[in-house]
């Protein structure tokens, strides 16, 4: 007999069974809908045979592991379908990546979108056959003699110890290696589609051969797949690099480099707003403004330890002479100099040293994308110094600015992800007692937040513990916007003191923060939130003028003057076109206050003005108009509040 414990803790004594028979007599409902198991923290079959006493969960695909599964299963269906319509395919490997699963294949088909329609309507027949996945055990000769035609195969297969068994997963006449888990049936895949085809080279290594990738994602049930297009249909829509060239915001030039953005006119007035209003707030929230050089002596680097073990991420150095000077990377080590240019005292902290600071990372060239991920970029860094017993205060007023700018930006979705070291590696600095205690100061100040928050095993820089915030766009689509730490470890380092209130020397926390992230990766992140609808503060141009008649174009001009010199941004559309033309046109570009000129408001001296929403108001008073966009603007609203205005 073996003792079996489920999740709630409860336990039942049976005879040797699978992980199938105990779901079947949980519920026939759970059984229906299981997919794998867990057993004693492993996730296997529900074949698996249980044989000795275990913790065990049923999976379903509401599950993460469960889902996985289903993801997993899934390329093996469309390897399956490929080896029925083109024989000559030859797989490589097929995993589970975020959303979906992809696959690797050698063939001499150029596969097109087209293509992968035939494909699924084959993998569709195989789910119907609901065809029985079950895993076989084989030697080294034997999987060597079932895969010797394809040398991928037999390359993984080569590369296994000789004594070890090797797994390989067989649905109907389709046999593949794989370690599992799977499915027990194809009829367990009811929602899939496959999304696209990518190029990719054997082991990622650009000196071997170049094969397909065919992506597809995978979900529970349909609902949830459905839903899952959608957004993505959506988030194409929203792609910043697509809005961005549309409202001539930024560009990225061969001539310049990859990775290098270049803000065009309209694109840096949003960065300065942005910048602007991030500067006044945090002089209100105590911060002192510093400036510091884009380049530095590397010893600077060893110091902060950066070098060695940042050097991947660094701009190979320049000779100045004979010293090398490496770009900047990150501001930290410059703003510890600023702490350091002086004696200080406890009444000095915590003091809070803010800048815009230009970095520069080498990225793989493969690994750019858009404004997400870029090569140089400017970063709203902070970082605060203050003793050990303020240190858990200043990470909650961290956090509350965090909140604080996420609610004038209409961010309703957010989290922070807790990062901690893996008690197994090597890569971290620092002794133990340093590591809890700044472990233990980061979770007191999250459970006081009251943000939710996750924790993550391994991810910890090498200095310390991190947190991120992520938040989700309008549409659900996830970004990490910030990292911040509390660091016990780079005080030391750079020797930093301060003298306390016992008149002895001691050693200040350091908290790094930046709420709003790089300018690259937050505008683009806000490109995507609003649809490239701006509100009304932040957008490049906030009012055009649409004369309907040439005749109306000197009254458009001055009332243009008159709105500049209130501080607005306006163009007018001189062009010869329909009055519903330049609307359509204006609505493309997102501008968010469209004003309709003809004979009748220059007779009146009244506005026609059109929001975005759709919204028209004619006969509106100008001046009240004026105090209007400005009350909105002060406010920060997210859309321009049509109600304060009368007219008809």
């Amino acid at each position: 007999m073996v003792k079996i414990i489920f999740p709630d803790g409860s336990h039942e004594e049976w005879n040797e069974c699978t992980a199938m028979q105990i779901a079947e007599k949980i519920s026939p409902h759970l059984a229906k809908e299981a997919v794998a198991a867990k057993v004693n923290g492993n996730v296997v079959d529900l074949s698996f045979k249980i044989n000795q006493d275990s913790q065990i969960q049923i999976l379903t695909g509401k599950d993460p592991e469960g889902l996985d599964t289903i993801r997993h299963s899934s390329a093996h269906l469309l390897a399956q379908a490929l080896l029925r319509l083109y024989p000559g395919t030859k797989l490589t490997i097929g995993p589970v990546v975020e959303n979906g699963f992809y696959y690797d294949v050698d063939s001499d088909r150029n596969f097109t979108p087209e293509d992968l329609r035939v494909i699924e309507q084959e993998m569709e027949k195989i789910v119907k056959e609901d065809l029985e996945v079950f895993r076989k055990e084989l030697t080294k000769r034997e999987a060597l003699k079932l895969f010797a035609t394809n040398e991928y195969k037999i390359e993984m297969i080569n590369e296994m110890p000789d004594t070890e068994l090797i797994t390989a997963y067989q649905q109907g006449e389709f046999i593949d290696l794989c370690r599992g888990p799977h499915v027990p049936s194809t009829s367990k895949l009811k929602a899939w589609k496959l999304t696209k085809v990518a190029g990719a080279y054997w082991r990622a290594d650009a000196k071997n051969k170049q094969l397909q990738r065919i992506y597809g994602v995978a979900f529970n049930d349909k609902k949830e797949l459905d839903a899952y297009l959608k957004m993505m249909e959506e988030a194409e829509k929203r792609d910043h690099r697509k809005i961005g060239r549309e409202l001539d915001l930024f560009e990225i030039r061969e001539e310049i480099g990859p990775g290098l953005i270049i803000w065009l006119p309209k694109g840096n007035i949003v960065k300065e707003e942005l910048e602007n209003w991030a500067k006044e707030t945090e002089k209100q929230w105590g911060y002192q403004r510093v400036t510091t050089p884009l380049i530095t002596k590397e010893g600077l680097f060893y110091t902060s330890e950066h070098l060695p073990h940042y050097t991947e991420s660094m701009f190979s150095p320049m000779t100045i002479e004979n010293e090398k000077y490496y770009i900047k990377p990150m501001n930290c080590p410059f703003h510890h100099m600023v702490f350091k240019s002086r004696p200080r005292s406890y009444r000095e902290l915590p003091l809070r040293l803010a800048e815009y600071g230009w970095c520069h990372r080498y990225e793989p060239s493969g690994t750019l994308f858009g404004m997400m991920r870029v090569r140089g970029m400017q970063m709203n860094d902070a970082h605060i110094y203050c003793a050990k017993e303020q240190a858990v205060e200043e990470f909650i007023s961290v956090i509350r600015l965090h909140e604080y700018y996420y609610k004038i930006l209409g961010i309703t979705e957010y989290w922070m992800e807790l990062s901690l070291r893996d008690p197994k590696g090597d890569k971290y600095h620092g002794n133990e007692e340093m590591w809890i205690e700044a472990e233990e100061l980061m979770k007191e100040a999250m459970e006081k937040s009251g943000v939710k928050y996750k924790v993550l095993i391994g991810g910890a820089a090498f200095y310390g513990p991190k947190i991120d915030f992520q938040i989700k766009s309008a549409i659900g689509k996830e970004f990490t916007a910030s990292t911040n730490q509390i660091d016990l470890f780079m005080p030391g380092k750079f020797d930093l003191k301060f003298t306390g209130q016992d008149g002895k020397e001691h050693t200040p926390v350091i908290l790094h923060r930046a709420p709003l992230g790089t300018h690259e990766r937050f505008i683009g992140f806000l490109l995507e939130h609003f649809a490239g609808r701006f509100p009304l503060w932040l957008a490049p141009v906030q009012i055009i003028l649409l004369p309907i008649a040439d005749r109306h174009l000197e009254y458009s001009q001055n009332l243009k003057k008159e709105f500049e010199s209130q501080g607005l941004r306006v163009e007018v559309d001189e062009r010869t076109e329909s009055a519903g033309k330049k609307v359509r046109d204006a609505q493309v570009k997102k501008i968010p206050l469209m004003i309709t000129l003809g004979d009748k408001e220059i007779e009146n001296k009244t506005l026609a003005v059109r929001t975005l929403d759709g919204k028209v108001k004619f006969g509106v008073d100008k001046q009240e108009f004026l105090n209007n966009v400005k009350e909105n603007m002060k406010s920060k609203t997210i859309l321009f509040n049509m109600s304060r205005t009368t007219g008809q």
